[in-house]
């Protein structure tokens, strides 16, 4: 009976524990998620990877970013499908075209993002800067890639339901691509100090 009831106590004091820890790890991120435009999103988007992002301003810069991948991914694919779709419109074909050529380079700016952000963890001073400055760059080049998508579908001609469809996933992919470039500026703006 004894060892059951030490058993007991020390299962409930591991459990106190990792929720303390996740506890901590998740107000990192509420706090971290303060900085960006869209907070709220910044939280939903990453408190499931409290356990992977602990307490790391690294580990949440790629986080961020490996999500804005991921939808980038989502919203590039989801285009792609709509060229097959019956009864587009001139306008809306080349638009939606256009819209997978910018996705697509969305995906390959953030892909090399996540592979240079990687390489941070073992960068010191002037190469950790360099890498930064990679970062950086290509997470600005992709915000106006998603951004270019958008102008595709702009004035009246344009309203539908393809306009709608695809704006949705793009100011998604664009809300969580900025997310990410403010909080990969965060994590080297505290490296630079």
């Amino acid at each position: 009976m004894a060892k059951l009831g030490l058993s007991l106590l020390l299962l409930c004091s591991i459990l106190y524990i990792a929720a303390a820890r996740n506890s901590a790890d998740t107000s990192f991120i509420k706090a971290s998620c303060r900085i960006t435009r869209y907070p709220v999103l910044c939280f939903q988007c990453l408190s499931g990877y409290a356990s992977t992002i602990r307490q790391s301003d690294r580990q949440l810069a790629l986080m961020a970013l490996s999500v804005s991948l991921s939808r980038a991914r989502s919203a590039a694919v989801f285009s792609s499908n709509l060229t097959k779709v019956r009864g587009l419109k001139p306008r809306e074909h080349q638009a939606v075209r256009d819209c997978i050529e910018n996705m697509s380079d969305t995906v390959d700016r953030l892909s090399h993002s996540v592979q240079e952000l990687g390489h941070t963890g073992k960068a010191v001073s002037q190469d950790f800067m360099w890498h930064m400055s990679n970062v950086q760059t290509w997470v600005s080049a992709a915000l106006t890639d998603e951004n270019t998508c958008l102008d595709g579908f702009a004035g009246r001609v344009m309203e539908g339901n393809v306009k709608t469809a695809v704006r949705l996933r793009v100011v998604e992919v664009a809300q969580v691509t900025s997310n990410a470039l403010a909080l990969i500026n965060r994590f080297a703006e505290k490296q630079r100090h």
